[in-house]
């Protein structure tokens, strides 16, 4: 009974589950890319935090449209819809994620490596749920 239970537990946040799972690896790759750029690179928050979200929003595209979203055709004319929508809704909350940096980081001084694991956390957030409504709907 209990393995039951658990096994209609995960059919039932199966989506929010590898959603998840694979936002924490575009967080890694993200930071992967940020803390380097930022660090050792001398540039500033806002603009290494930039670099960042082009890789981490290609790597989100690429494992979210067939892994959690279960959209598995790449015909042009399905992907380029998807991705237009995915990249919007990126856009979205990137400029929000580096306009918090911006005025955190590069205005006020604040520890740049912190506030950029803060504004992440709201980020994966807002791109749930942009990607359930907006991108990869069902029909």
């Amino acid at each position: 009974i209990m393995i039951q239970k658990l096994r209609s537990l995960l059919v039932k946040y199966w989506d929010i589950l590898t959603y998840l799972v694979f936002g924490v690896l575009t967080t890694v790759v993200n930071y992967a890319v940020y803390l380097p750029v930022y660090n050792f690179c001398g540039i500033s928050a806002a603009v290494s935090n930039m670099i960042a979200w082009v890789a981490a929003v290609a790597f989100a595209f690429l494992t979210n449209k067939p892994f959690v979203f279960h959209s598995h055709d790449w015909s042009a004319q399905t992907v380029l819809p998807e991705l237009t929508k995915f990249v919007s809704c990126r856009i979205a909350s990137g400029a929000l994620e580096t306009v918090i940096l911006f005025l955190s980081v590069d205005c006020m001084n604040w520890n740049g490596n912190i506030w950029k694991l803060v504004t992440q956390v709201l980020v994966i957030i807002i791109n749930y749920v942009g990607s359930k409504l907006l991108v990869f709907r069902k029909k």
